[in-house]
């Protein structure tokens, strides 16, 4: 992924969380917590780096990440971040490992109340209410995985890191193979043994982080499909359609 840089950004923080207003392009130091918490995008797009890989927030997602996980955020667009910590009762009824959930109408709507300007009228007994109500929601929902996992192995790297630089390149997996010295059979069973995916479902994976953040940049669904590398508009919307849940076009006026 691209170079990170810690920048200056807007807080307002409470003792259950906080508000964090990022310029574009903007990212957080590297940082742990002894709480876990779950984080938000009100507007803009969010990535959640761990070492389980990247995790992708727009606006319909609610991402956790447990207590004492080496994370860091980044900003694409001008970004809204809210931040709850979870109390380890709490925290107990939600995976041990980083995710992302389905942020429900209810959900979000008590995620914004918890960290918004109103936070302040809640007392500790109003805030343990809704943050159980948030936590309920979280558990009816199912987890939905936008993830983008780190390749470890040396070939696989190699290979990340060309589409990191150009997510539209249509190179076919043996030509990569060609160009790295693997062949597409050993690339393919790493990709499987190594990230649970075929190429083919971890670069539309990439495709679509990058959508997003050109979307959150402000270009319209065609530019964004050829920039991505899909030839037809059409089946770019199906794709991003299939993962976010909604198209390009409606993501964008949300």
């Amino acid at each position: 992924m691209p170079a990170r840089r810690q920048a200056p950004v807007t807080s307002h923080i409470w003792a259950s969380g906080g508000r964090h207003l990022w310029p574009s392009g903007e990212a957080s130091a590297l940082q742990s917590h002894e709480r876990g918490h779950l984080v938000y995008a009100a507007s803009g797009v969010l990535a959640v780096h761990t070492e389980r890989g990247t995790s992708i927030v727009p606006a319909n997602r609610i991402a956790w990440t447990p207590a004492r996980f080496a994370h860091h955020h980044r900003a694409h667009g001008d970004t809204d971040m809210r931040i709850v910590f979870l109390a380890p009762s709490l925290a107990r009824l939600v995976p041990a490992h980083p995710t992302v959930f389905l942020a429900t109408d209810l959900a979000r709507e008590v995620l914004l109340a918890l960290t918004g300007p109103r936070n302040s009228d809640y007392d500790q007994s109003a805030r343990s209410r809704l943050s159980r109500v948030l936590v309920g929601e979280l558990r009816e929902a199912q987890e939905q995985p936008l993830q983008l996992p780190e390749p470890h192995d040396d070939r696989l790297q190699a290979l990340a890191q060309l589409l990191y630089e150009n997510p539209g390149d249509n190179t076919s997996l043996a030509e990569h193979g060609r160009h790295i010295g693997a062949s597409a059979r050993t690339l393919s069973r790493l990709f499987h043994d190594e990230l649970g995916m075929t190429f083919y479902e971890w670069r539309t994976q990439l495709r679509i982080y990058h959508a997003l953040v050109l979307l959150a940049e402000g270009r319209d669904a065609t530019q964004t499909a050829f920039a991505c590398g899909w030839a037809n508009p059409s089946h770019f919307i199906a794709a991003f359609t299939a993962i976010i849940g909604t198209t390009p076009g409606r993501y964008r006026t949300n």
